[in-house]
């Protein structure tokens, strides 16, 4: 008799393993994803609820995905990570901060194919009454809650929404709207003009 984690007789695999040989289990979990983040966003998404939906033990998603940030990333194709690299940016010397989540920002920009995803992204997001909140509530709790954490002062959130803004005010400008002189500025010019607005915001 096989279980939901793929487990068959004596041939016992570790819970959450994936059965041998092909098995769509991966496509029915990012499909199932698709569908509850679009329905309850991403804070009312539950993995179990995915897995729910998808037919699997909850365990194949951890396997397949690791995190609810990890899936939703694969569902919707995110090519910057801000939950993975915003602990380290923040972790840094105090007075680098603005100017290094901006350098970090351009520099995966440079990428062509990250740049391309990116662009996708973005023109998707803005006012797509589906990925809208989705991704809305991915940054809060992804970016500007991690931000904020770091910040130690009462108006945190406020303060890291505003250096969120910026940054998302510029990539609209200089990549979709494509303004002449922002979009041929060198990534290092606009490290040492924008950077220090988005400390101001965190810190001054």
């Amino acid at each position: 008799m096989t279980d939901k984690a793929g487990v068959t007789g004596s041939g016992r695999r570790g819970r959450g393993r994936p059965r041998g040989g092909r098995s769509d289990a991966r496509e029915r979990i990012l499909a199932a994803a698709v569908d509850e983040f679009g329905e309850h966003g991403y804070d009312g998404a539950t993995m179990r609820a995915i897995a729910g939906r998808a037919g699997v033990d909850p365990a194949l998603l951890h396997h397949y995905f690791g995190t609810k940030a990890d899936l939703l990333a694969a569902t919707i194709d995110i090519p910057l990570r801000p939950d993975r690299v915003v602990p380290q940016i923040v972790a840094g010397p105090r007075a680098e901060v603005g100017a290094r989540i901006v350098r970090f920002v351009l520099e995966q920009m440079e990428d062509p194919h990250t740049r391309k995803r990116a662009i996708a992204l973005l023109r998707a997001t803005i006012g797509n009454r589906l990925t809208t909140p989705v991704m809305a509530a991915f940054l809060q709790r992804e970016l500007i809650e991690r931000i904020a954490g770091a910040l130690e002062v009462p108006d945190a959130k406020l303060r890291a929404s505003l250096a969120g803004s910026q940054m998302a005010g510029m990539l609209v400008a200089r990549y979709i709207v494509k303004l002449p002189a922002l979009a041929d500025a060198p990534v290092e010019e606009l490290v040492d003009r924008i950077g220090p607005t988005v400390q101001r915001y965190l810190f001054d």
